[in-house]
């Protein structure tokens, strides 16, 4: 039998030989070059043939036998007899389409949200400077993690968080934010995405209404959508959240998520007699409000605005943070504030819901806040980040002109640049792309009636001796 187009070129580059044979042999089993009951050679054979290891040759063979695509036996080896759908070409086979293979509510995500870039690429929003983190302080805090774990730490997680972690939280909330909270309200998570989905099951039943911003954040619509929730847009204005009275009176909300203290992506600050509204308006209609303050603790020019959670002490309000921004976004922890007369019976759900895990990181978490170690690490970050966004700043001034229209940093890692209505901010937003350039269209962010056409542009990972270089490549970019 010749069998020496098993290995005939093009072989797949850095590609081991077994692996390559043990591929093409089972791509002609599977269509049927190979029919069934053909008998093959010997592996001495074979390998004398193809001229390589008999010790290849009996991997493939092996594997084959495992997977039920050959038999072997004192007769030899041979191909199995296979059912017809397993000899069907794979080129004969149609395409699957999304909708065949994911639920109705995962294939409208797939379609209609972009999958965000992980390469740390000049202005990437919210990207943390990765260079600048605290390597030996956090590095000790997990050595001593390690040396203390005990089953707990190996297995899942407390119900809630690791204790040590929820208390150290609730007192840097307490002084970072005016929090007058304790742990028992505190609830880990693995992100802010897992804390909204569970905002999303626990809170709401199947086909309520949720209000999101328009523009903004995109993997909150997404989240809600997957819960089986309707998304309703809201338009956003200079003080936040712009609900009207067709909003509440037609689209009454069971949930409301909110970016107060520095609206994603537009970096605006709601204004404190629209807080205490959206309050009333909240309890009136019966509805939870989801405050996501990921990034308040890189507050420029004084204090943070005050939370929604602790304005009113009966306040319908879940306040969810994160570390993906202030720590790096691999930690995967995040948390929820809860209303003491939900705390309990919420963190209870939630851990029939999931399972929560790193137990080391949140002990290590523990002791990098109890230590000091986070204050610091947030003193030093607002201070390089200020200084950063001045520079960004006075490189497109110098770049653009007096034209240049800059919002969103009052806050956070980005800024938004808009743009004039004749350039497409998704067109410059391609182009930039191709210049190695991480910046997101405004528009993205955005769902009709609502237009928003700009920039946004991160600078957490951007050095200060790079601002100018991707300036001028972001301006070639624009046309300019």
């Amino acid at each position: 039998m010749e069998l020496d187009w098993l290995l005939a070129p093009p072989l797949p580059e850095a590609v081991p030989r077994q692996q390559v044979l043990y591929r093409r042999l089972r791509e002609a089993v599977l269509t049927g070059r190979l029919p069934s009951g053909t008998r093959l050679p010997a592996s001495r054979g074979l390998a004398a043939t193809l001229g390589i290891a008999r010790n290849t040759v009996l991997f493939a063979y092996e594997q084959l036998v495992a997977e039920g695509c050959l038999i072997a036996d004192r007769q030899g080896t041979r191909v199995a007899e296979l059912p017809a759908a397993a000899r069907a070409s794979p080129r004969a086979v149609p395409a699957l389409h999304v909708p065949q293979v994911l639920s109705a509510r995962a294939s409208a995500a797939v379609r209609r949200e972009p999958a965000g870039d992980d390469e740390a690429l000049p202005f990437s929003p919210g990207v943390p400077d990765f260079g600048a983190f605290p390597f030996r302080a956090w590095r000790a805090c997990l050595e001593r993690a390690w040396r203390d774990a005990g089953w707990r730490q190996l297995g899942y997680a407390a119900h809630g968080g690791d204790p040590s972690l929820r208390a150290a939280l609730a007192a840097h909330l307490g002084s970072a934010r005016g929090l007058a909270v304790d742990a028992a309200q505190i609830l880990i998570t693995s992100g802010t995405q897992a804390a909204l989905d569970l905002c999303a099951r626990l809170l709401a039943d199947h086909r309520d209404t949720v209000w999101v911003e328009n523009p903004g954040y995109l993997a909150a619509r997404v989240a809600f959508g997957l819960a089986g929730l309707q998304v309703h847009d809201v338009a956003v204005d200079a003080e936040g959240l712009a609900a009207g009275a067709d909003d509440w009176q037609r689209q009454r909300p069971r949930l409301i998520m909110v970016t107060p203290s520095h609206q994603y992506p537009t970096g605006r600050v709601m204004s404190l007699p629209r807080r205490f509204a959206l309050i009333e308006r909240a309890r009136a209609a019966g509805a939870w409000i989801i405050e996501d303050d990921y990034d308040s603790e890189f507050r420029r020019g004084g204090p943070a605005p005050p939370a929604l959670f602790g304005l009113q002490a009966d306040a319908p309000v879940v306040h969810a943070g994160t570390f993906s921004k202030t720590l790096y976004p691999g930690l995967r922890l995040g948390y929820l504030v809860l209303p003491r007369p939900i705390a309990a019976d919420f963190i209870h759900a939630a851990a029939l819901a999931t399972r929560a895990g790193q137990g080391i990181e949140q002990r290590a978490l523990a002791d990098f806040i109890e230590r000091g170690h986070y204050t610091t690490h947030m003193r030093r970050m607002r201070a390089r980040y200020s200084s950063r966004q001045a520079a960004l700043r006075a490189a497109l001034q110098q770049a653009f002109g007096p034209g240049l229209a800059l919002s969103g940093g009052e806050a956070g890692l980005h800024l938004v640049m808009w743009l004039p209505d004749e350039l497409d901010d998704t067109g410059v937003a391609a182009r930039a792309a191709q210049l190695g350039l991480g910046v997101r269209a405004l528009s993205a962010y955005t769902r009709p009636p609502v237009r928003c056409n700009g920039l946004v542009l991160g600078y957490g990972n951007l050095d200060e001796g790079a601002v100018e270089g991707a300036v001028a490549r972001l301006k070639r970019a624009v046309g300019g």
